[in-house]
Parts: C-alpha cells; sequence; structure tokens
C-alpha cells in the first residue's frame, strides 16, 4: 500500500487529473481524480479539455520543489550548461580537444611522463586489475553458472567496437603508453569508449547482486584509480571514462533483459 500512494503522490503534479486533499497529508484522493480525468493505464489522468499546466497552482509548484528534489537539481543544471553552451567559445580544428580530466591530473601526468619506471609499474598493476576483472566475470558463468555479467561484457565490447571503430579519435598528443599495459604492448585501441572501466562496472554489480559487499567496494576504489591512471597516461579522454561507467550500466540491464526474454518461451 504504501508502495502505491508513493506512487500516486509522485505523479500529482505530473499527471493534471490528481488533486491533494487537504486532510490527506500529501496523500492523493484517488476518487475525486478519476472523476476529473482519464485514466490512460500508466498511472496518470489526462483531464478533460484543459492543458496539464492550466491546472497547477503555487501549491503545487512547492509540492515539486519540497518533494522532487532531484528533478529541480537536473533541471537547475540543465538551464546553466544551456547558458554554458551558447555562450562557449568552440576550440579550433588546429588545437587539440580541451579535457578537464586533463587539466586536474597535469601534475600526475608530468610525474608519469618523467618516471618511466613509475608509469610502467602502475601500467602494470592495471593489467592485474584488468585479469581479475577478466577471471571474476568469465567465473560467474563457467563456475557458478550465472551468465549474466559474461553476456554484459559482450554486449559491452561488441558496442564499443561498433562505436569505436566508427568514429575514430586522435590519440592525445601527449599519451604516455608502456609495454606493460593492457593490451599488452604499445598497439593500437579504441579510444570511446573505457572498456576497463566498463568491465569493472560490470563485475562490480554482479557482486553486489551476491552481496559481495567489500569485494565490490575494493573494485569500485580499483576502478576510480584506474580512472586516475588513464587520465594521467592520457590513455582516454574524461568522456571515454565517463561513458565506460554508463556503459557498463546500461549492457548490464539489458543482459538481464535478454536473459529473462529467453526464460518465457523456455516456461512455456
Amino acid at each position: 500500500m504504501k508502495t502505491a500512494e508513493a506512487t500516486a503522490a509522485t505523479t500529482t503534479v505530473l499527471s493534471p487529473g490528481f488533486k491533494r486533499s487537504p486532510k490527506s497529508n500529501g496523500k492523493v484522493n484517488g476518487t475525486a481524480a478519476k472523476k476529473t480525468g482519464v485514466n490512460h493505464g500508466n498511472g496518470g489522468y489526462i483531464s478533460n479539455g484543459k492543458v496539464s499546466f492550466m491546472k497547477w497552482t503555487l501549491d503545487d509548484v512547492v509540492y515539486v520543489a519540497k518533494y522532487h528534489r532531484l528533478p529541480c537539481f537536473f533541471a537547475a543544471w540543465f538551464l546553466f550548461f544551456i547558458y554554458v553552451e551558447y555562450t562557449l567559445r568552440m576550440v579550433p580544428d588546429s588545437s587539440p580537444p580541451y579535457d578537464l580530466g586533463f587539466v586536474v591530473t597535469r601534475s600526475f601526468h608530468r610525474a608519469l611522463a618523467s618516471w618511466p619506471e613509475l608509469n610502467s609499474l602502475l601500467a602494470a598493476l592495471n593489467t592485474v586489475f584488468v585479469a581479475m576483472q577478466s577471471v571474476y566475470i568469465i567465473g560467474t558463468w563457467v563456475v557458478e553458472g550465472r551468465p549474466r555479467a559474461t553476456i554484459s561484457a559482450l554486449f559491452m565490447f561488441t558496442c564499443r567496437g561498433i562505436l569505436g571503430y566508427t568514429t575514430q579519435l586522435p590519440l592525445p598528443q601527449e599519451f604516455v603508453g608502456s609495454g606493460m599495459d593492457f593490451p599488452v604492448g604499445n598497439v593500437s585501441f579504441f579510444l570511446f569508449y573505457s572498456g576497463h572501466v566498463a568491465g569493472s562496472v560490470i563485475a562490480s554489480l554482479d557482486m553486489r547482486r551476491m552481496q559481495r559487499w567489500e569485494l565490490a567496494w575494493l573494485f569500485d576504489i580499483l576502478n576510480v584509480l584506474q580512472a586516475v591512471r588513464l587520465l594521467g597516461t592520457r590513455g582516454h579522454y574524461t568522456i571515454d571514462l565517463a561513458v565506460g561507467v554508463g556503459a557498463g550500466i546500461l549492457f548490464d540491464s539489458l543482459a538481464a533483459k535478454y536473459i529473462e526474454s529467453r526464460r518465457k518461451p523456455a516456461v512455456a
């Protein structure tokens, strides 16, 4: 019941047929709502003959600001970045891309560039971490019989290959390579997006599903350190790393939908 009430309260100002009763303590008067609108089967009502915003009141605005702070927060940032986008001076084609992550890790980059031994050591440790990811993700299938993480990784790396080949970004001018890095040796690789980061996210999500909390937090911390190192070596742009996080979450969800879709015919 509480879940249903919370869902209805969330749609109070998002669906025009809903109005709160003064005595309802924020709950929605469902009967009154149904009388004023047409149910479209998705938890909302379309009021008869009136546009949504014509039924908004000051109370509704206060309610949204009080109980829907996260959307309000993103709305404010949306307006801010509209201003930034339309007033920002574009990077000329004769200059390298501007990357805020490169600016933040400038001192770390200088240290890696001037100390090859440190760069190779960190690259070797990062390669070990990638091997840990691979062993865990494959092990969930071949050892534990749970294919979701493995399917997620297959989806993710296939999409990465398609996008990476479709738009081949230039290697950053300050790139610091190492023979100890993965792929082992100074070979070519796709910049967009980071398979290192996405693979870590896929493994971490699976660990949380299995309540392996300590291991999940360890992978998250190592993933952050990995991202800092990749920025420091100029091995990835910041956008590659950010999209890597999103890709891990997205393909984990798609793998779950795929498995569920295959279970239904089997059950039938």
